[in-house]
């Protein structure tokens, strides 16, 4: 039986290419039979088109490795199974909580082991699909220098000489040759140690981000009036209690006259629901804290029981509900509405429409909405009701983001317009944080958690 298992195996490992581009081919020809796909799945099939690929180059990579620490003492295919093999337990193992978990909420899964393997998974995930994208690129820019220096030779060697027609053929020095496959080795490691220091170190380092918001028809006494806006806190395993707590404490020193919290409470376990809330109840603010809920909170079908929990320690959330915040005698209104359902764009539509209604808006004052997600539709309508300032969250700034090269530079910016910062629409202002938590992945890169400090000021 052994001796069948192996030859199967051998006979996988020799014919991968053929079964990897039928599994490609068959994965692309149900999504199209099945006729109705949106830009989100779309974006998941290219995403897992780059991770196959990125896989069977890295798989490659490391079985060259081993035949290269073991001095070719073993034979190149046994090398590969073991490679194969490791690799498929450590997917399988942590497969029911990673790729195969989507939006599936359990409670009570998490293990250490499953916990660390997972950390482990996310990290090759992440670390070998950019490293992926680097090489590919890095590739290409050699190519073309090669070109380059091909095509300056040609002209440079007169008609009468003989040159060959293709760059692939130029010739090269070996130290060139040998300074680009170690400058390609050093480009390729490159994202690995940056998952790593995205998974153990940026996934946690908070920054506090000071923002001043003009407004129109702000009340003057509201002048200088500071909000602390905290957003997908995502209590789990790798958003622990302590890390929750030590946020409440920076967000307390920042003294803020208001607090709000913009939903997704839970990553996905639900009994984490009393744990996340005893976490935040140490939040203090003279005009007290309130609060929305998240699709998280929607979907887990957590919202009641969320919210009774908050309501006990003192924490409003806001459910299609308004309330006055009074300062002198002036007043601004703070309204919160609950992440929108539906199983189509119009049922999406009438539950925005539903939920954001004409008669949470007091005329006469400064309106300020919390809204979990920062959709266009959730925006447009927020302007089109007059709303002066919405605070959302939901997209966690991509979690994998190079701003600093362009704004908007984000994983998040795949599926939405709206992902990190500052936005206006026809007067009305938004406001995205990039939360504290993390989803998905348990990695950030270019995108911190973040505490914001919104200082209202008179627009005159």
């Amino acid at each position: 039986m052994n001796d069948g298992f192996l030859r199967v195996l051998r006979r996988v490992v020799a014919y991968w290419r053929m079964i990897v581009v039928l599994l490609i081919f068959a994965l692309a020809a149900a999504i199209v039979l099945q006729g109705e796909f949106d830009s989100f799945e779309l974006v998941l099939l290219a995403l897992l088109l780059v991770f196959i690929a990125s896989q069977i180059f890295w798989i490659g990579r490391v079985v060259d490795l081993g035949e290269w620490v073991l001095s070719r003492r073993v034979c190149r295919r046994r090398v590969a199974i073991g490679v194969v093999l490791s690799y498929l337990f450590v997917v399988a193992y942590s497969f029911p909580t990673t790729i195969a978990q989507g939006h599936t909420f359990r409670i009570g899964f998490y293990r250490l082991p499953v916990i660390v393997t997972e950390a482990v998974f996310w990290w090759w995930f992440v670390g070998s699909m950019l490293a992926f994208v680097l090489v590919i690129v890095f590739g290409l820019l050699d190519r073309v220098v090669r070109a380059a220096a091909w095509t300056y030779r040609k002209v440079h060697k007169g008609a009468h000489q003989r040159v060959s027609g293709d760059a692939e053929t130029a010739p090269s020095s070996p130290s060139r040759r040998q300074f680009l496959q170690q400058t390609a080795v050093l480009v390729s490691a490159t994202p690995f140690v940056a998952a790593g220091y995205g998974l153990l170190y940026e996934r946690q380092d908070v920054e506090v981000v000071w923002q001043r918001v003009r407004l129109a028809h702000l009340p003057k006494t509201f002048d200088g009036f500071r909000i602390a806006q905290l957003s997908d806190i995502h209590m789990g395993p790798f958003t622990t209690a302590d890390y929750i707590r030590r946020c409440v404490a920076i967000t307390n020193g920042l003294k803020p006259d208001l607090i709000v919290l913009t939903g997704d409470y839970i990553a996905w376990d639900p009994g984490a629901g009393s744990g996340v809330v005893r976490a935040l109840a140490g939040l203090r603010a003279p005009q007290g804290v309130f609060g929305c809920l998240g699709n998280h909170e929607e979907e887990s079908n957590t919202e009641d029981y969320v919210t009774s929990l908050f309501a006990e320690q003192g924490i409003h959330i806001l459910r299609q509900q308004r309330t006055l915040i009074q300062l002198a005698g002036e007043t601004v209104n703070l309204m919160g509405i609950d992440d929108p359902r539906g199983e189509t764009d119009a049922e999406w539509m009438r539950d925005i429409y539903r939920r954001l209604h004409k008669g949470l808006v007091t005329p006469g004052t400064v309106n300020i909405l919390l809204a979990h997600e920062p959709s266009e539709s959730m925006f447009d309508r927020a302007a089109e009701l007059g709303i002066d300032l919405m605070l959302a969250g939901h997209t966690h700034g991509g979690q994998l983001a190079l701003e600093t090269v362009h704004r908007g530079f984000n994983i998040s910016s795949l599926i939405y317009r709206y992902t990190s910062g500052w936005y206006e629409n026809r007067g009305a202002k938004l406001y995205v944080n990039r939360g504290i938590g993390t989803t998905g992945f348990p990695i950030r890169l270019g995108a911190r958690p973040e505490i914001t400090v919104l200082e209202l000021t008179r627009q005159d």
